[in-house]
């Protein structure tokens, strides 16, 4: 574990690093697991993960020493467990924040984990929490983001920080840049502004109130996307009827 200089008051200021792990949620959860004593916001920091996780049980790739692999420790106590889905509006917001300085406004939030810019996937989010009783104990927030990988397969309609820049960018740099922005988004959430957060993030999110397709039930259907409901289902509007689905009902088509 080593201690940084970033900006940020305690997201990233102690940071492990590894050259190759299976996953940096999983090797975090094995440290808590095994009662490390971590403070909040240490974050776990992978050159290579060769079986990083996305939702829907997607694998996410990352070629070695290109990207940012990494977990973030929170410890959000204050926070019900009815209420988890702000801790997914301020891990979204604090990446789009990030990338939205450096690559310009056409940053999304792609509901429910997935950051896009362009139309383009940049960046995943995976958060695995634990519960003491009604309310969170700790939080693993995993976050992948395309840096300075040039090449995706066609399939993935993947981009990068790089490729958008036509520059490489310095993974330190961005993740002191990261730490920061997720820092201010989750202090937001500790002083109780949702409202802030609810706006805003409706504000980044990829194809918010647009007639788009979806997959529901297996059949490919047009909706609107009209709401995030607080239990974090996305609200369509199909054909006039208003429905809720959670991530396991319903994907986009892109």
């Amino acid at each position: 574990m080593q201690n940084n200089t970033f900006s940020s008051l305690f997201v990233g200021q102690n940071i492990v690093k590894l050259k190759e792990i299976d996953s940096t949620n999983n090797y975090l959860k094995q440290l808590l697991s095994n009662c490390e004593p971590l403070q909040e916001g240490t974050v776990i920091m992978a050159d290579e993960q060769f079986a990083g996780r996305g939702q829907r049980g997607n694998v996410w790739l990352s070629e070695a020493g290109k990207n940012l692999t990494i977990s973030v420790l929170l410890k959000p106590t204050f926070l019900a467990a009815s209420e988890q889905f702000e801790l997914n509006k301020v891990i979204s917001l604090g990446v789009t924040d990030c990338l939205t300085k450096l690559l310009g406004e056409d940053c999304k939030v792609k509901w429910p984990n997935d950051i896009y810019v362009r139309n383009k996937k940049i960046g995943g989010i995976l958060i695995e929490n634990t519960l003491k009783g009604t309310f969170l104990k700790e939080s693993v927030v995993g976050i992948g983001l395309n840096v300075n990988q040039n090449t995706f397969t066609d399939s993935l309609k993947a981009t990068s920080v790089a490729n958008i820049l036509q520059r490489e960018y310095h993974l330190n740099q961005l993740l002191s840049e990261l730490c920061y922005c997720i820092e201010g988004r989750y202090l937001q959430l500790k002083t109780n502004k949702k409202d802030l957060l609810y706006a805003d993030y409706m504000n980044k999110l990829f194809r918010f109130n647009q007639l788009a397709d979806f997959i529901i039930n297996h059949e490919k259907v047009s909706a609107r996307i009209i709401d995030v409901n607080p239990n974090g289902k996305l609200v369509v509007s199909i054909a006039g009827d208003i429905q809720a689905f959670d991530f396991k009902e319903i994907a986009f088509v892109i």
